[in-house]
C-alpha cells in the first residue's frame, strides 16, 4: 500500500492499494444482424465501507474514487461530521473495502443503523437514522440563473460522460459553477456519484452556495436532501422528478430543473429565479 496524503487538520491520511481497478471491460456481443461485435460494459464491484473497523454498508460501484465516495456516504448519512477528527482512509481493492478511522464519537452507531429506510435509489437503496438530521438548519441562497447559461452548461457537460459513451449503464453527476464543470463523477448509481462529489467538497472545504448540481438521474427526495446538505441551491437533471423530491425542494428552497437536454427543460420549483433571456 502507498500513503498518498499527509495527515493534517483538514485531510486524513489516505492509504490506498497500488492496484487501479478498471471502469470498463471488453466483451463480445452479438448484434441484431447475428454478427459478433467487440463492445465495452461498465464494471460493477462491491465496496464495503467501515467506520472505525465496523462495517456500515456495502455499495455497488465502479470504484473510480472510493475514498471520496466512502467519506461522502458517511457524511451524508450522518455517521461523521467533524473533518478535523478524521484520522485515515484505507482503500484496499484486494478485499473490496474502504475503512474510515476517526476520533469523533460514534457511540450511537447502533441506533443509527437500526433506523433504516428503503429508498428508490439505484446503487444504494437504504438510508439511515442520521440522514434527515439538520435539514431545518439549512439556509440556501436565492440564485439568479440565466436561461442562456443553462444551455451553455448542457453543451459543455456533453463532453463528459466518458464511461456512459463507452459502455452505458452508469449515471453521471457534475459539480458546476456557472457553465463550468468543476467536478464530474460517473458510477453505476447516481447516489454513489453525488456522495463522491460531496466527499471531495468536504475534504476541500469548498462552499456550495455558488454552485449548481447536475445529474443524469431522477430527482428523488434523497437526491434533493444530499444536494441541500452540500449547500447547493440549484439542481439540474436530464431525467424527471418525484413528488416527494419536489416537496422537499419547495421546503428547502432549491431551484429544481428537470428534463434538461439540448434546448429543453422544465422548472418545477424556483421559476422566478430564472431569467428567460434565450427564448
Amino acid at each position: 500500500m502507498t500513503g498518498l496524503m499527509t495527515a493534517n487538520k483538514s485531510n486524513p491520511t489516505l492509504i490506498k492499494t497500488d492496484t487501479e481497478v478498471p471502469l470498463t471491460i471488453a466483451v463480445k456481443a452479438v448484434n441484431e444482424k447475428g454478427e459478433q461485435v467487440d463492445k465495452f460494459i461498465a464494471c460493477e464491484r462491491p465496496l464495503t465501507v467501515y467506520l472505525n473497523w465496523r462495517p456500515i454498508v456495502t455499495l455497488m460501484t465502479l470504484g473510480a474514487r472510493a475514498e471520496a465516495l466512502s467519506l461522502g456516504y458517511l457524511k451524508n448519512q450522518g455517521f461523521i461530521s467533524d473533518l478535523s477528527q478524521l484520522e485515515s482512509v484505507i482503500v484496499d481493492w484486494d478485499v473490496n473495502s474502504a475503512a474510515i478511522l476517526t476520533s469523533e464519537k460514534t457511540d450511537d452507531l447502533d441506533e443509527k443503523l437500526s433506523e433504516k429506510t428503503v429508498t428508490s435509489g439505484c446503487g444504494q437503496g437504504t438510508v439511515y437514522g442520521g440522514f434527515m438530521a439538520g435539514l431545518d438548519e439549512i439556509n440556501l441562497p436565492t440564485p439568479q440563473i440565466k436561461q442562456s447559461m443553462i444551455y451553455s452548461l448542457l453543451k459543455n457537460i456533453s463532453a463528459y460522460n466518458e464511461t456512459y459513451k463507452n459502455a452505458g449503464a452508469v449515471h453521471g453527476c457534475g459539480l458546476c459553477q456557472g457553465d463550468q464543470i468543476k467536478g464530474f463523477v460517473e458510477d453505476v448509481g447516481r447516489h454513489n456519484a453525488v456522495d463522491t462529489l460531496a466527499g471531495e467538497m468536504w475534504l476541500k472545504q469548498d462552499i456550495g452556495h455558488n454552485k449548481l448540481f447536475y445529474t443524469t438521474g431522477r430527482l428523488t427526495s434523497e437526491m434533493v436532501i444530499k444536494v441541500a446538505k452540500m449547500g447547493i441551491p440549484v439542481l439540474l437533471s436530464r431525467s424527471g422528478a418525484t413528488q416527494m423530491g419536489l416537496e422537499l425542494a419547495q421546503k428547502l428552497g432549491i431551484t429544481m430543473i428537470a428534463r434538461a437536454k439540448g434546448r429543453h427543460f422544465l422548472v418545477y420549483n424556483g421559476a422566478e429565479n430564472i431569467e428567460f433571456d434565450a427564448i
